[in-house]
């Protein structure tokens, strides 16, 4: 082969392997940017705190449940970070087109148990059967939520999914029997109320229409740093510091469990605290750990079954 045949040989190769990378990159980018849009978060309806000077009597009450929150698109369940729940066929198999809004649920304090059964990449199908899909909403419908909540009732009643329900609502006359239902449901070992109000339209931002109550304040914050323990908690988590979404940073030292301070939520992820009033600076006074909200969190790595 001559030197000219053999400089043409290689240019053409060259060329090749040029195309095949930016082939490559070109199908990488197409495929992140397919993936970022199929985990936007979908469009939810999220809560105020309920205060004194609202008027329940215009509202519906339900029991505000301790589970996962999830939108059903009409094909998938999505958490509320726009990630697909991995939940069995069977599980869905029932469930209608309209897309609906609730809350996965399989009883009081089980909040954990629950996150830890839907971020498993393999589905347990004996640990899937105790969840529930409590539904509270319909999203997409144009109607005022006392006609919405009818048409749920007619909607799920007519599929005979075991899996699918309507979260019971009712009204009360009073902020007083309203105070009565809140402790009915807390002795139980519930969380608190939800109120929607009667002649409110679906929007997916947070205001006046939806509202929460309890005998504490919760939110969320993200751990910005650990700080060691001392005396009996030396080696061991002492406190996180963490920042909140008012870019508020403190510190909170209660609530955690002599496991949970050897292995301390990671930096960057997400938690729930609870807490009873602001001081002056906007801290929140008494803050004390839920949990570690893997719903809002990038899960961590799940380990393969045997």
């Amino acid at each position: 082969m001559s030197q000219q045949s053999a400089l043409k040989f290689y240019t053409i190769i060259h060329r090749w392997q040029q195309t095949r990378y930016y082939f490559f990159v070109t199908l990488v980018f197409l495929f992140l940017t397919l993936t970022a849009f199929c985990q936007q978060p979908p469009p939810l309806q999220l809560a105020n705190i309920y205060s004194n000077h609202i008027n329940p009597k215009n509202y519906w009450v339900s029991e505000k449940l301790d589970g996962v929150r999830a939108y059903w698109n009409g094909k998938n369940l999505i958490s509320r970070q726009g990630h697909r729940i991995n939940a069995p066929l069977w599980f869905v198999e029932n469930f209608p087109q309209e897309p609906l809004d609730g809350e996965l649920w399989i009883g009081h304090n089980q909040f954990e148990r629950v996150s830890g059964i839907i971020r498993q990449q393999n589905p347990n199908d004996a640990e899937w059967k105790k969840i529930r899909f409590m539904v509270f909403d319909m999203p997409q419908n144009p109607h005022i939520f006392t006609q919405r909540l009818e048409m749920m009732k007619k909607l799920i009643a007519a599929i005979h999914s075991e899996y699918l329900q309507v979260i019971p609502q009712y009204k009360v006359e009073s902020p007083q029997e309203l105070m009565q239902q809140l402790h009915t449901v807390l002795k139980a070992g519930g969380e608190g109320l939800m109120l929607h109000r009667e002649t409110s339209h679906y929007q997916a931002v947070r205001n006046n229409d939806l509202l929460k109550l309890k005998a504490f304040v919760d939110a969320e914050a993200v751990v910005i740093a650990h700080i060691p323990g001392k005396g009996k908690y030396k080696n061991m988590l002492g406190a996180l510091l963490v920042e909140n979404s008012d870019k508020v940073r403190f510190k909170i030292g209660s609530g955690f469990s002599d496991a949970q301070r050897k292995n301390p939520p990671q930096i960057g992820s997400i938690i729930t605290y609870k807490y009873f009033g602001k001081t002056k600076n906007n801290i929140p006074r008494f803050a004390g750990f839920v949990r570690i909200r893997y719903d809002l969190s990038t899960p961590p790595p799940q380990k393969e079954e045997e």
